[in-house]
């Protein structure tokens, strides 16, 4: 957990968040605002939300830009005057880059790149950026550790390995320090449970309220490192805030260290969401065909944040679902 000191340095700081309506970055900064910091958002709302950062647009220290990573001219703009850089913007999904690979490196390399020269121009202290546990591909050794990696099995997976190379030249040419988090299957408040691409946890949980059956894509034992917003949130006030020199310029997994198969998911869910209707406990579960692009287990280690930064997930997974439902009955 962030120290008193670590408070002071991000309430002092102006801080940019790219993707800053988006589920991650919305809770990004909402509290950066808590703490105290200056916050700039930048958003094109193509999968962010207005209605995510409501609560904020009228706070002093709060500043709404919509714009689009791919513009150079606007992060040239956005950049300016900032401390630090928290990029969160990005084309998530696999199946979404399966089916438009072309868009997907626009916004995730060009957009990417688009940022790092203007953090670079306007001498911003560090780039915090969303890395991907994708970028593991097709290793199977578990737990995954940061610098054992193999193969991308999707365009996104490519797009987000592209970025790390881009940050770690980036500190090697120019001394731009930066730090990479390696998001886990990132679940919680304000992840949008609509559209075509939407996150396994909010897509069941709205199913399910629905009374609709679930479809699991194959058997049900793959797994995952489902990882809670909050620990996310952790890990990049660290990344802002550490004084340990050690680890700039580093990439780190951001997760739990435990996995959960969709068997198990799923019925953790149909738990807490029958505390509210009890019905809910009756639904069946539906098998699909397994997605393409779809790696069979993923579990991380988070030795290396835990050693350099400090990190210490404060959710597990039962700990984030009852979270998370409870959000999601009171606002869905």
């Amino acid at each position: 957990m962030i120290t008193e000191n670590q408070k002071e340095v991000i309430s002092s700081s102006k801080i940019l968040v790219t993707g800053g309506a988006g589920f991650i970055g919305s809770n990004l900064c909402e509290k950066l605002i808590e703490i105290g910091a200056e916050v700039k958002c930048l958003d094109n709302l193509a999968t962010g939300h207005l209605s995510n950062i409501e609560k904020l647009i009228t706070h002093p220290k709060f500043e709404f830009i919509n714009g689009d990573i791919r513009d150079f001219e606007t992060c040239n703009k956005v950049c300016d005057s900032v401390d630090y850089v928290l990029h969160q913007a990005a084309l998530g999904s696999v199946p979404r880059s399966l089916k438009d690979p072309i868009t997907s490196n626009e916004v995730n390399v060009s957009g990417f790149l688009n940022m790092l020269v203007a953090s670079r121009d306007s001498g911003v202290k560090r780039f915090i950026y969303a890395a991907s546990s994708s970028t593991y591909g097709d290793s199977d050794k578990l737990p995954k550790v940061e610098d054992e990696i193999g193969k991308p099995l999707s365009p996104y997976a490519i797009t987000k390995y592209v970025n790390e190379l881009y940050a770690e030249n980036f500190y090697k040419s120019y001394g731009l320090n930066t730090v990479g988090l390696r998001y886990f299957n990132v679940f919680g408040r304000k992840q949008d449970p609509n559209g075509a691409y939407a996150a396994v946890i909010p897509k069941f949980v709205i199913q399910l309220m629905n009374h609709e059956s679930p479809v699991i894509n194959g058997d049900g034992t793959y797994s995952r490192d489902f990882t809670y917003i909050d620990n996310v949130i952790q890990m990049n006030l660290l990344a802002i805030s550490s004084e340990n020199e050690n680890a700039l310029n580093q990439v780190f997994n951001t997760a739990v260290g435990d996995r959960t198969n969709l068997l198990e998911l799923t019925e953790l869910l149909k738990k807490y969401l029958s505390e509210y209707d009890p019905e809910i406990s009756k639904v069946k579960i539906k098998h699909g065909p397994n997605r393409p692009g779809d790696i069979p287990h993923s579990l991380a280690s988070v030795e290396k944040a835990k050693e350099l930064l400090g990190y210490n997930p404060t959710h597990k997974i039962e700990d984030g679902v009852a979270e998370a439902i409870e959000w999601y009955w009171h606002n869905l």
